[in-house]
This record gives structure tokens, sequence and C-alpha cells, in this order.
């Protein structure tokens, strides 16, 4: 059923999935490539965003999908994270499965926008978030080329600046980098952050 919506949402799920297994409870606190967020941080980020995705692709308006979500904090995350975090990037691939999730328009964390967008935005947060993971975790981080190559034109789109909220200040790189270092780049993230002292 991907082939008849415009991205596969499976891939960068089950990249996330699989990256789930390598974070360790000493990881929560590490730093990630998103400036002031610890790996906890950015799996609470991921539990809320996962919840407002699906909710948009379902078109549905229930409290909390009208209003900026809160600050991620690890101080907020499900203790049982592990077995949770699957179960609602399973929903999320499974609610953009479907045609009509891409058709008219979609809200979520205070936006509106056509839904085709929404689904890219979604997409792309998986990525980012996926690469902000491994490189927190000192995991490895692939994502599918034809994917990457939408996400570079839509990226490519926003202003240099950044948009506030979203992307930070686009980060040039070199003629020879790869796909994923070209979108992360764009996104506002440095291709080649390590974490000055990775956990063991």
């Amino acid at each position: 059923m991907a082939d008849r919506v415009p991205l596969d949402f499976d891939p960068p799920v089950r990249q996330i999935r699989a990256l789930l297994f390598g974070i360790t409870d000493d990881h929560l606190t590490a730093p990630t490539p998103c400036p002031a967020w610890s790996v906890g941080d950015l799996l609470d980020h991921l539990m809320g965003l996962c919840w407002a995705f699906t909710q948009a692709a379902q078109k549905k308006t229930d409290p909390g999908t009208d209003s900026a979500p809160p600050q991620p904090s690890a101080a907020n995350l499900n203790r049982h994270w592990r077995s949770r975090l699957p179960v609602v990037l399973e929903d999320l691939a499974t609610a953009w499965r479907q045609p009509t999730a891409w058709e008219g328009t979609a809200s979520a964390g205070g936006v509106t926008m056509p839904a085709a967008a929404m689904g890219t935005v979604a997409v792309n947060e998986l990525i980012m978030h996926g690469w902000d993971l491994a490189r927190a975790t000192g995991q490895e981080y692939a994502a599918d080329p034809r994917t990457l190559e939408q996400l570079i034109e839509f990226l490519s789109q926003g202003p240099a600046e950044g948009t506030p909220g979203l992307f930070g200040p686009v980060v040039p790189v070199d003629d020879e980098a790869t796909l994923l270092e070209q979108a992360v780049g764009l996104a506002g993230r440095d291709p080649h952050w390590r974490p000055v002292t990775a956990p063991h």
C-alpha cells in the first residue's frame, strides 16, 4: 500500500525501533545533536510527535492537536517508553499508509497545512530524530535514498536562516556530501556532530 502514497513511513519507523535496542538507561542523560536536548528529552519528543502526526493523518481534532506541544522533557518520558514507543511508531506508520491521510489539510502542534506537506514533515522528523538518536548513542544510521531525495527537495524550499521551532539555520556541506548529510545539513544539523563523551 505504501506505493499508493507519496512517502513510506515504514523504513524510518523500523530504523528507530532498531535503535531503541541500543539505548541504555545511561544514555538518557547524554547530549544529542538537538541543542539542549538529552536523549531522554528526544524520546519524550518522539512519543508526542508520533501521537500528534497520527491524529493529523486521521484528521482528528482532539484536545491537544490544535495547540503547540509542550517542551520535551525526560522528566515527562513515559516510564514504559521501551514498550510504548514501538507501538505509537507503528500507529503512525499505519495511519499514513491510508491515501486519505495525504488529502486535504491536516493539523498538528497548532499548525495547519496541506496534508501532503504534513506527511513530509512527519517523515522528516522521523529520519532526523532517528539520526539524532543514532549519533547520540553511537549507533549506525541509514535512510532510503529515494526518501532522502524527496526530503532534500522539500527542505531546500525553506529559508536558509531556518524555521523557528522546526528547523535550525542551514549547515553548509561539501560537494561530496552524501544524501543523508545533505538532508541533515538542510535541517539545521551538523552532519559531523559527535558527543564529546560517549556513554558506555
